[in-house]
């Protein structure tokens, strides 16, 4: 296995991607967040002290994905031409499955984009949450699609 952050004496690197070409990048990651089925009704009719939990986190997930060279220092700037939020809650079992996509016509993909997208999306329900209940938990953060680039196209088992 080789991984290419590293040069020939073992010293990160940015990776160099100008040589490539630019073309269509999309991936979707995804994240869980665990809560009580109570509190995850009271989410959904917009009866947290609060107000619009989902509204907010959808914002916070589609800002995100802009930040990531901010974050995760040998990622490449992107110019990003689309990122969504979804969000597929599940009252009985108390669950919020966030998934982040995110499109961009780079050299590079945006796996990154996607998967920080869906985590602070998640952590953004968390902290409107908290003062609510304490239990909450986020986990299964995870790439579920990409398309686009020399490896092509990646889609998660049973999807």
């Amino acid at each position: 296995m080789s991984f290419n952050h590293f040069d020939g004496q073992g010293k990160a690197i940015m990776v160099d991607v100008s040589g490539k070409k630019k073309t269509l990048r999309t991936a979707t990651a995804a994240a869980t967040v665990h809560m009580s089925s109570n509190l995850l009704q009271a989410i959904l009719d917009h009866k947290t002290t609060k107000g619009d939990v989902l509204g907010v986190a959808r914002l916070a997930g589609i800002a995100a994905s802009k930040k990531v060279p901010d974050l995760i220092p040998l990622s490449h700037p992107l110019a990003i031409h689309h990122a969504a939020i979804e969000f597929n809650c599940d009252v009985d079992q108390g669950t919020v499955e966030v998934q982040a996509t995110v499109r961009a016509y780079e050299r590079t993909g945006v796996e990154m984009e996607a998967m920080v997208s869906a985590s602070l999306a998640a952590l953004t329900i968390y902290d409107m949450c908290k003062g609510s209940e304490k239990d909450i938990s986020i986990d299964a953060v995870r790439l579920l699609f990409k398309e686009g680039g020399k490896s092509g196209t990646y889609r998660a088992e049973g999807l």
